[in-house]
């Protein structure tokens, strides 16, 4: 956009800086340097991904094993390896697929330079550059106000206050606060590091897992096995140099045959790699992921409330025709449905005529003297061309459109003698030859309440078409100037309707389906909205929602009793004539009620309830400032793409939870073996390598793959009882059965050299952990039966081949034992099957 600038109230021109201003800025580093978008540098990612606890522990135990000679023992160092590149190079795909998207959807403003407008990224920001302010716009830097016409900011996500500050020339505005109404322009104060903008771009698509419900529980579950491994781990140390293993290397390797499979190794690697999968994926279908536990948030939402214009129906507005009742003396024809628009019911079109060309050119002039027009003002002024006598009508007062009035006005000072008037339809002027014209746009309930005896027709026909699911908005004319004009002094101010407007919306093509996804996954869908309930209501019957709750906002009684008004909030489905701050108070009802609410919109009328919601998810087409606090961003505008954001949220925390009930069971039975081997005073029955090839081929590749498929199964709180609930107790028998196994084929008393004892104790481990690998991949298909009964086929290989029975330090020979060990096993395989039974039965 680039267009001529000046001041339409005192016609001051603002030029801004000149290229060479610019040019010499730049120069002197005075330019908008911003943070990494992601929050996190390449060096950042590398050093997170390689300097971690659980790489240092396995470090020093690598370093211990490769002093005793034993490379093959040493095998279970490669995890260091593969966790770290795994991680790196999935936290480096993610972060340039938000680096990506983030450049798509970052506010661009625009800054008036060499006296024309032009939008520039926020980086080519430099310090005096003027920038031109509209609704909806993001403050991105610190400044101080130029020019300000009926300018009014809200900055609550900067002090809390709700309420919008009006701004004079010579006030501070700062970043991270966005116009409400109005227009103006500002000359920046500050740049980079040293405006606030700089906090706010570090958290706008900040790569981090922290106030995640998920994270939060995989913390609170390896607290317990620091707990359990270093007092085990010293204990074992003790025991094993008490028992025998008193020269280094057969101590060193018996201590880290019990430490190593404590080490939950895998886990924190696959969450925080099918979270950056999560954002690639979502990255593919253009939806900017602000938050990452924003993914895992949607996957727990169970109420979605929706804005109707912006989301339900397409972002636009196409202006059908202007109306007045048929008893009203100036229509000149009976209306008739327009082609391509909704259908007019026969009720509607009884009731109306087409107004007269002086409305039409009334109208004309107002959408054409805006500054900043609306959707609304937008669609009038496509209708009509640009007027010729535009120069005859000079503003003398306007009122921006704010959700809180629900209307707009402009007042006219028409300075013409009487001949001309009456060949360009303007008002009738007085003996001099002036004539003061107030005219207002907006919610005929709203403008028609206080003077609705008088105006029935009025109030009849606009019903009509709201009824036909059409966006209505009426024309009037008022005594007195529009600044001090108010709704509720129609009365007094002498409030004459002038013309009943009429948009036609689209209901955008993807919301059906999106609609249906919801309705299967139990989630509830809350229509709320700032339109007239009858047109609210009559686009949720096209789209098949229950409409047999709805709910004017007006009515809702919030103020008198809390309990009501969430009672009202929780039954309703439609809501119309919502306020912004009701918007937010209804989110808020929600969250008491027990609800993880998504609120999705586009308008600055949405951020404050964008905000509050546990997921913010804002349209790309939307105002910058509704995209700014959203958490999800919907770059492509597809209402459609929220069932795969839900989808894969649900991915992430069903598979985690999944393969979180793996690690901790390997943790707890390796943590029962070393107790056990503790009270028996017997030496530990593994090597490094045995605990080495389980970890891998029964918990570490099967987790993997059973991180990555769908999952539909709604999140739910409790993350870290269910794991616990089952994980411990089989982790317990698993444990058991090994450890039994082995003191069994070994008569009580273990040999120096036990190689077939350690070899049968390991094939009851096997046996009992494959089957809980079988328990948490359900339900079955055919390539989860592969990912069982494949590394069973291994085994079979490992057991019974000489090459690698002496590569892997086994001998199965002792048929007898290993059928000890098959018995055990099986034994705990029915105990696994039955704990799995119980333990699903109730926790589902």
């Amino acid at each position: 956009m680039i267009n001529s600038v000046d001041n339409p109230k005192n016609k001051m021109p603002l030029s801004g800086l000149t290229e060479g201003e610019v040019q010499t800025r730049i120069a002197q580093g005075k330019i908008n340097k911003l943070p990494p978008r992601t929050g996190k540098t390449v060096g950042d990612i590398i050093r997170a991904n390689v300097f971690t606890r659980i790489n240092a522990i396995l470090g020093v135990l690598f370093v211990l094993v490769i002093t005793t000679g034993s490379w093959i023992n040493s095998a279970f160092g490669l995890l260091i390896v593969v966790n770290s590149a795994i991680g790196i190079v999935q936290e480096l795909r993610a972060r340039a697929t938000l680096e990506s998207l983030t450049l798509i959807g970052e506010e661009h403003p625009t800054v008036i330079r060499d006296g024309v407008q032009r939008e520039i990224p926020q980086a080519q920001l430099v310090l005096d550059d003027v920038i031109y302010l509209q609704a909806g716009k993001e403050i991105v830097v610190d400044g101080s106000v130029l020019d300000a016409q009926y300018l009014a900011v809200d900055e609550s996500m900067l002090t809390g206050e709700a309420d919008p500050v009006v701004k004079q020339p010579g006030d501070e505005i700062l970043s991270g606060s966005f116009v409400v109404v109005g227009t103006g322009a500002y000359r920046v104060t500050r740049v980079g590091e040293a405006s606030y903008a700089a906090k706010i771009a570090a958290q706008a698509a900040k790569y981090e897992l922290t106030k995640s419900k998920l994270q939060q529980g995989i913390d609170t579950i390896l607290k317990y096995i620091v707990w359990i491994l270093i007092p085990v781990g010293l204990l074992t140390i003790v025991m094993q140099y008490r028992g025998g293993h008193q020269d280094w290397n057969s101590l060193i390797l018996a201590i880290t045959g019990a430490l190593v499979p404590m080490v939950p190794e895998g886990l924190i690697l696959i969450t925080s790699t099918a979270f950056a999968l999560g954002v690639i994926r979502l990255g593919k279908r253009n939806c900017l992921v602000n938050e990452l536990p924003a993914i895992e948030g949607l996957a727990r939402v169970n109420v979605v409330c929706a804005d109707k214009t912006g989301t339900l129906t397409e972002n636009k507005l196409e202006f059908r025709d202007a109306y007045a009742p048929r008893e009203s003396e100036d229509g000149t024809k009976v209306s008739t449905p327009a082609a391509g628009g909704s259908e007019i019911s026969a009720s509607a079109a009884a009731q109306s005529i087409a107004v007269s060309e002086r409305y039409r050119q009334i109208l004309a002039q107002i959408s054409w003297s805006d500054p900043d027009p609306n959707m609304t003002m937008l669609a009038i002024r496509n209708e009509f061309s640009q007027p010729a006598a535009r120069d005859q009508w000079h503003e003398i007062a306007r009122q921006p459109f704010s959700s809180a009035n629900k209307w707009s006005g402009v007042s006219f000072s028409l300075d013409t003698d009487p001949a001309r008037a009456a060949v360009e339809n303007a008002p009738a002027l007085t003996e001099t030859g002036v004539k003061h014209a107030n005219y207002i746009i907006g919610a005929p309930d709203v403008l028609l309440k206080p003077v609705a005896e008088d105006h029935a027709n009025w109030l009849s026909l606009v019903a009509a078409y709201e009824n036909d699911g059409l966006r209505v908005l009426l024309l009037g004319e008022v005594n007195c100037a529009v600044a001090q004009y108010r709704a509720e002094c129609a009365v007094s101010a002498g409030f004459t309707p002038l013309a009943v407007l009429v948009f036609d919306q689209t209901i955008r093509p993807d919301v059906e389906e999106t609609l249906a996804y919801f309705n299967t996954q139990n989630v509830a869908l809350k229509v709320i909205s700032g339109d007239n309930l009858r047109s609210v209501t009559a686009v949720a019957n096209r789209l098949g929602i229950d409409t047999s709750h709805g709910v004017d906002a007006r009515d809702l009684d919030h103020e008198g009793n809390s309990a009501e008004f969430d009672a009202q909030v929780l039954a309703g489905g439609v809501f119309g004539r919502v306020r912004p701050e009701q918007k937010q108070e209804m989110v808020h009802a929600l969250q008491r009620g027990g609800n993880t609410v998504a609120m999705t919109g586009d308008g600055v009328n949405d951020v404050l309830a964008l905000k509050d919601a546990d997921i913010g998810v804002a349209m790309g087409s939307g105002s910058s400032a509704s995209r700014s606090v959203a958490k999800i961003v919907l770059l492509d505008n597809k209402f459609a793409t929220l069932p795969h954001v839900v989808a894969e949220g649900r991915r992430v925390i069903g598979n985690i939870e999944r393969v979180a009930n793996l690690f901790l069971t390997k943790t707890t039975y390796s943590a029962m073996m070393a107790m056990l081997v503790i009270v028996a005073a017997v030496p530990f029955p593994f090597q490094p390598i045995h605990v080495t090839i389980t970890g891998w081929f029964t918990i570490g590749i099967p987790a993997f793959i059973l991180a990555l498929p769908p999952n539909h199964r709604r999140a739910r709180d409790g993350f870290v009882r269910r794991v616990l609930s089952f994980a411990m107790p089989s982790g317990v028998i698993v444990g058991a059965s090994s450890f039994a196994t082995y003191l069994i084929v070994s008569g009580g008393r273990v040999p120096q050299v036990h190689v077939q004892e350690s070899t049968a104790a390991l094939a009851a481990l096997i046996i009992t952990s494959t089957w809980v690998l079988a328990c948490v991949a359900r339900p079955f298909n055919w390539w989860k039966w592969l990912l069982i009964v494949l590394p069973l086929a291994g085994y079979g290989i490992i057991f019974n081949w000489s090459f690698t029975q002496q590569l892997f330090l086994l001998d199965s020979s002792n048929s007898q034992m290993m059928w000890t060990a098959v018995m055990i096993g099986g034994i705990g395989v029915v105990l696994i099957e039955l704990l799995w039974r119980i333990v699903r039965g109730r926790l589902a």
